[in-house]
C-alpha cells in the first residue's frame, strides 16, 4: 500500500522537493514502476530532470542500469500526449511489391531494343533541317528516351545553334531546347514578335501552336528578364481565350500546360503521358513510337526488382510495426527517388535515395507529431554524436530509428570508401545533424505556440524538408567518380539545392497545410504569411504560388551558373520537379490512395501494350 499512499498524498511533493532519492532507496523495483504508471499526466517535472536524478542519486548495484531509461520511458508516456496524424495504412501489400513480374525484360528484348536505337539515331544524325532537329530532340526528351541519345542532341543542336527563324512556335522551341541543354541563348530573340510599342503582336493571339510553345518557353526564364515574363502572361490569357475554339485533343494539351507546364513536369510521367499524346499524331514516328513504349516497359522491370529489394529490406527494418505512428510508404518514397533520377543504370542511386526517404518520413513524423520536446532533443543530440553509446538516453521507438539511421549511413559511406578510397562522412553526418537540427527548431515553435515570419519559416524550412540531405545521399550514390573538390561545392555553392528544396518545401505546404493544421502542426508557410499579413487563406496561398514561381526563375538562373557536377544539377531539378507531382493534388504521402496511387500503378505495375507490327 505504500505507493499508492505516496502517490495519493505526498508523490508530487517528492518531486518538486528533489526528494526522489527517498523513493530510489527504499522501495523496490516493481513498485518504482508502478508508481509511474500511476503518476498524474499533470505532473510539473520534466523527464530529463527526472532521469539527471536517477543518475546522481542511484547508488546501489543491485539496481538494473536500465532503470533510467525505464523511469523516462514511464515519464514520457505519461507527461506528454501522443498527437496522432491518422495516417491510413499503406494500400501496397509487400507480397504483392515483391511478386511484381513483366514480360518485358531486356533478356528478351535486347536486340530490339538495340535496333531501335540506332534507327532512332540515324534520324538524329542524317537530318540538317533544323526546325526537324529541334522538334526531334523535343519529342525524344517528352517521350523519355533522350537520356540514349545524350551526346548525339548536343551535338546536333549545337552545331545549329543559333538558327535563326522568324517563326514564332520554331523560335520558342529551339529557345526552350537550347536552354535545357545548358546553352546561352539571350531573351532578346522574341524582340521580333513585338510591335512597336513593345507588347508582343495582337496578329499572334489566334497562333495556338506559337502561343503554346511560347508560354513553354516562358517558363525556363531567369529572374529580370522581362521579356519572358510579359511572353508568359500574353500566352495564358491568348491560350484560355482560344480554349473553346479548340478540339478535345488540342483543349486538353492547353489545358495540361496551364496547369503544370512542361519544364516542371515530372519526367517519367510525362513520357507516359506523351506516349499516349504522340501516338494520335498523324505525324509521328513509328521507329520512335515503338522504341519509346518498349524503352518504358524495361525501364518498368527494373524497377520493379528494385522494389522486390526494397520490400525485403522494409520488412526487416521493423519501421510498420516499431514506430505505429509513422508512414508506411515506401512505394510512395520510392517515387521520390524515381523522379530525382529514373535512367535505369543508377538502380543503386535509387534504392539509396528510397532508404534515405523511408528513414527521413520517420524522422519527420517523429518531430512532427509523435516526440516530445525532450525526447526530441536528446534525439538530435545523439545524432550530432553520433555514437551507438548515444542511444542509451533515448527511448525505445527512437532507438528503431536511431540504430537504422546510423547502419544506413554507415553503408554508404563504407562503398564509396571500398570503391573509391574517399571518406564522405563528414558530408553525410552534417548533413543529417543540419536536418535534425532544423526539425528541432520546428518542434520548439510548436511548443512554443510560435509562429514565425516567412523569412524565418523559409531560412529554417529549405533544410528541414530534406533536399539537401537528399541530394547528398543522391550523389555520393550514383556510381560516378567523386571528388573532395566536388563534395565541397555542396557547402560553397548549393544554391540551385536550395531553391530546389524551397520549391520541394512550397509545393508539399500546398498540399499538405489543410490537413496539418486540423491535426495541429507547426505553422507552415501559408500560416505564417496569413499571420504576418492578416490576409486570408486564398490570398496566401497566391503568395506561396508566385513564390513558387519565382524559386522557378532563380533555380533556373543558378543551374546556369553553378560550379557544381552537372548530375547534381540535375537531380536538383528533378526533386523540384517530383515535388510538384506528389503535392499537386493534396497530401500524396499522407493520403496516397488517389492520384498517386494511379501514377504508381502505371509507372511501376502495368506495362504499356505495344502493338504487334
Amino acid at each position: 500500500m505504500l505507493i499508492f499512499v505516496l502517490y495519493k498524498k505526498k508523490v508530487l511533493d517528492i518531486f518538486c522537493n528533489n526528494c526522489f532519492k527517498l523513493v530510489v532507496r527504499d522501495i523496490n523495483i516493481f513498485l518504482i514502476e508502478i508508481m509511474f504508471l500511476c503518476l498524474p499526466s499533470s505532473c510539473c517535472v520534466t523527464i530529463n530532470r527526472q532521469r539527471k536524478l536517477v543518475s546522481q542519486t542511484h547508488r546501489r548495484r543491485s539496481l538494473p542500469t536500465i532503470l533510467s531509461a525505464m523511469i523516462v520511458s514511464k515519464l514520457s508516456e505519461l507527461t506528454h500526449p501522443r498527437r496522432s496524424a491518422q495516417y491510413h495504412p499503406s494500400v501496397w501489400d509487400l507480397k504483392l511489391i515483391e511478386s511484381l513480374s513483366t514480360p518485358y525484360t531486356y533478356e528478351l528484348y535486347a536486340t530490339r531494343l538495340e535496333e531501335l536505337k540506332r534507327n532512332a539515331k540515324c534520324l538524329l544524325t542524317s537530318n540538317k533541317d533544323p526546325s526537324v532537329l529541334f522538334k526531334l530532340a523535343s519529342t525524344m526528351k517528352r517521350l523519355g528516351v533522350a537520356y540514349h541519345f545524350e551526346n548525339e542532341i548536343e551535338e546536333a543542336i549545337g552545331v545549329l545553334y543559333p538558327d535563326v527563324t522568324s517563326n514564332l512556335y520554331s523560335t520558342a522551341l529551339q529557345f526552350r531546347v537550347l536552354r535545357e541543354h545548358g546553352f546561352s541563348i539571350s531573351s532578346d530573340v522574341f524582340d521580333k514578335f513585338k510591335s512597336c510599342g513593345g507588347r508582343f503582336m495582337d496578329s499572334l493571339s489566334s497562333d495556338m501552336e506559337g502561343l503554346l510553345s511560347l508560354y513553354e518557353a516562358s517558363h525556363l526564364r531567369m529572374h529580370g528578364e522581362n521579356t519572358l515574363e510579359e511572353a508568359r502572361d500574353f500566352s495564358i490569357e491568348n491560350l484560355k481565350s482560344l480554349m473553346e475554339k479548340l478540339d478535345s485533343d488540342s483543349a486538353e494539351q492547353v489545358r495540361q500546360s496551364l496547369e503544370i507546364p512542361l519544364y516542371w513536369r515530372m519526367q517519367r510521367i510525362e513520357a507516359l503521358n506523351f506516349i499516349d499524346v504522340y501516338q494520335k499524331d498523324t505525324a509521328k514516328n513509328l521507329t520512335l513510337l515503338e522504341l519509346a513504349k518498349l524503352d518504358y516497359n524495361l525501364v518498368q522491370s527494373i524497377y520493379q526488382q528494385e522494389l522486390e529489394e526494397l520490400a525485403r529490406w522494409w520488412r526487416d527494418l521493423g519501421f510498420k510495426e516499431k514506430l505505429p505512428f509513422s508512414r508506411d510508404r515506401l512505394m510512395e518514397n520510392y517515387l521520390w527517388a524515381m523522379g530525382i533520377i529514373f535512367e535505369p543504370q543508377f538502380s543503386k542511386c535509387r534504392i539509396g535515395i528510397t532508404k534515405f526517404v523511408c528513414i527521413l518520413l520517420a524522422i519527420d513524423d517523429m518531430y512532427d507529431i509523435y516526440g516530445s520536446l525532450d525526447e526530441l532533443k536528446c534525439f538530435t543530440d545523439a545524432v550530432d554524436r553520433w555514437e551507438m553509446k548515444a542511444m542509451d538516453d533515448l527511448p525505445q521507438y527512437m532507438k528503431i530509428c536511431y540504430v537504422a539511421m546510423l547502419n544506413y549511413v554507415n553503408e554508404v559511406v563504407f562503398d564509396v570508401l571500398k570503391d573509391q578510397d574517399l571518406d564522405t562522412f563528414p558530408y553525410i553526418k552534417e548533413a543529417w545533424s543540419n536536418l535534425c537540427r532544423s526539425h528541432l527548431i520546428e518542434a520548439r515553435w510548436f511548443s512554443n505556440g510560435y509562429t514565425p515570419t516567412v523569412d524565418e519559416y523559409i531560412e529554417n524550412a529549405s533544410i528541414s524538408v530534406g533536399g539537401p540531405a537528399a541530394i547528398v545521399h543522391a550523389y555520393v550514390q550514383l556510381g560516378c567518380t567523386i571528388s573532395k573538390e566536388a563534395l565541397d561545392c555542396f557547402k560553397h555553392d548549393s544554391d540551385p539545392i536550395y531553391w530546389a528544396s524551397l520549391i520541394t518545401r512550397l509545393s508539399d505546404d500546398l498540399g499538405t497545410s489543410e490537413a496539418e493544421s486540423k491535426r495541429g502542426d507547426v505553422a507552415k508557410s501559408i500560416e505564417c504569411y496569413m499571420v504576418q499579413e492578416s490576409v486570408s487563406k486564398e490570398e496566401a496561398q497566391d503568395y506561396i504560388k508566385r513564390l513558387i514561381s519565382y524559386s522557378w526563375k532563380k533555380l533556373n538562373e543558378e543551374s546556369a551558373k553553378s560550379s557544381l557536377p552537372k548530375s547534381v544539377v540535375k537531380m536538383s531539378l528533378n526533386m523540384a520537379r517530383t515535388a510538384q507531382c506528389i503535392y499537386q493534388h493534396g497530401d500524396g504521402l499522407g493520403t496516397s490512395t488517389g492520384v498517386i496511387k494511379d501514377h504508381l500503378t502505371s509507372l511501376i505495375v502495368k506495362p504499356i501494350t505495344i502493338e504487334k507490327t
